[in-house]
């Protein structure tokens, strides 16, 4: 996973776990990244409880669980900009539909989209100068008239 900048905050968390807390447990050249104090992986059912805690102290609603962070964070990457592949690469999906099935992109998005891309068909181009008049006047008569 490549670090994107709108999620930066997430990087200075990684950083303060492998700086400071994970050497605490003193893991040597364990391969993950989160372990245990008896130096075993952290588990998922071990996340989803603390998570399930967390998130009842919160106040939130039950249905919100991890995976929902994932489906946002794919969400939050097409919000940003990132091309589909970029996005389907991040989450290690091997084909686009199933990086489809998490999109759910947000109101105020779609309606963004829909106005760039109705401007674009509805907008008439500027002019590339300006029109302007100038006066001159006849010799014989003295008059203005506009040319």
């Amino acid at each position: 996973m490549l670090p994107v900048p709108e999620f930066g905050w997430a990087i200075a968390g990684l950083h303060q776990w492998t700086e400071q807390a994970r050497p605490i447990l003193r893991p040597a050249d364990h391969p993950a990244l989160w372990v245990t104090e008896r130096l075993t992986r952290v588990s998922t059912k071990h996340l989803d409880k603390r998570f399930a805690a967390l998130r009842a102290e919160a106040g939130l609603p039950a249905e919100l669980t991890l995976h929902c962070l994932r489906h946002s964070y794919v969400t939050h990457l097409i919000e940003f900009g990132y091309p589909e592949r970029f996005v389907q690469e991040q989450v290690g999906h091997a084909y686009a539909s199933t990086t489809a099935i998490y999109t759910s992109v947000s109101n105020d998005f779609k309606n963004q989209t829909l106005r760039t891309a109705l401007a674009r068909v509805y907008t008439p181009p500027a002019a590339t100068e300006p029109i302007t008049t100038t006066r001159t006047t006849t010799k014989t008569t003295g008059t203005e008239t506009p040319r």
